[in-house]
């Protein structure tokens, strides 16, 4: 299952999200984590230490090595340097499962060890001093995409995405990639702009969406979010000695978490589950395709100098029992 965090910065999506990750770690499952955001804490928030964080290696850094393993022996693909961030797979393709192990994770993915087990932990990059005034944060975050959407996975494995904070989802096609979409909000007017934005701007493509109300402190909050909510609102989570205790870098035993918010990431993973009965692979592959024709036409062909339309495999669904090239 793909799920995303988002919410507009500070309110406390990657604190969430790492909270999901440990939470998902308890039962076994297979976990890979992502951070997607422009402001990486990821890492620090599942207990990284800072210098170990700081070398954690770049997906953005390895582009060229992830999309020539991605590449495969599909002939629709002339070479790797003609693969943009929304490149569909087709037929040699090579694909992405959760619980193996390959080239791209070998380079990006580094684990973590949790309380309940170990995650796969994968990082987009910081924004050095080298991109200021030339480059766009998105360039980074191609990498996620690219690899999300050659990504087959199953109902009892996770993929959970840190993504970057605000509307700036939007800027690529990758929030159509997730059965499920967590928008972390708080009970304000701010946190709900977040939401309302989010909600339009999902609404024609299907995204399943959910709110997580945060910092909520009494009655007054909780009735605020319903209001401005409603059905979208699933949990809320609030004052956390644990979460403090955190993040000051001295985590309890994950097991003593507060109960109520235990409770509540039970109720995020079934959630998640519970969107795996109605998954569409065809509609998700058809929604790979109308990005990667938008980005095609707007950019991709002037800076790749190639046709980028005709990579699309038009007789391609990515599913779960597509056999991917060796």
């Amino acid at each position: 299952m793909k799920i995303a965090f988002v919410g507009k910065g500070g309110s406390g999506k990657t604190t969430l999200s790492s909270l999901f990750i440990r939470h998902l770690a308890t039962t076994g499952s297979p976990v890979i984590a992502v951070d997607a955001d422009i402001n990486q804490h990821l890492a620090a928030a599942l207990g990284v230490d800072d210098d170990i964080a700081a070398d954690l290696p770049a997906m953005g850094a390895r582009l060229p090595l992830i999309k020539d393993y991605l590449r495969g022996s599909n002939p629709r693909i002339a070479s790797a340097d003609t693969m943009i961030k929304t490149t569909p797979p087709g037929e040699g393709s090579r694909l992405l499962r959760v619980r193996e192990n390959n080239p791209v994770y070998d380079a990006c993915a580094r684990p973590v060890e949790l309380d309940g087990g170990a995650v796969r932990l994968m990082v987009t990059g910081p924004f050095t001093e080298a991109d200021l005034g030339v480059a766009c944060y998105h360039s980074k975050t191609g990498a996620v995409e690219l690899c999300l959407n050659h990504l087959v996975d199953g109902h009892d494995e996770y993929v959970v995405v840190d993504m970057t904070a605000g509307s700036d989802s939007f800027a690529s096609g990758m929030f159509t990639r997730f059965d499920m979409t967590f928008l972390v909000a708080e009970p304000t007017r701010k946190g709900i702009s977040v939401y309302r934005q989010y909600k339009e701007y999902a609404r024609d493509f299907g995204v399943a969406l959910k709110v997580v109300g945060n910092k909520v402190q009494g009655e007054d909050d909780l009735d605020f979010l319903r209001s401005e909510v409603g059905d979208d609102l699933l949990v809320t989570v609030g004052h956390s000695d644990w979460v403090r205790a955190m993040e000051k870098g001295r985590p309890p035993r994950f097991e003593l978490l507060e109960e109520a918010n235990r409770a509540s990431l039970q109720a995020l993973q079934a959630a998640a589950d519970g969107t795996y009965a109605s998954r569409d692979w065809e509609r998700y592959s058809r929604q790979m395709v109308h990005f990667h024709l938008k980005n095609a036409q707007s950019w991709g062909n002037e800076k790749t100098g190639a046709d980028l339309a005709s990579q699309v495999d038009p007789g391609f669904v990515l599913r779960e029992s597509v056999t991917a090239t060796a």
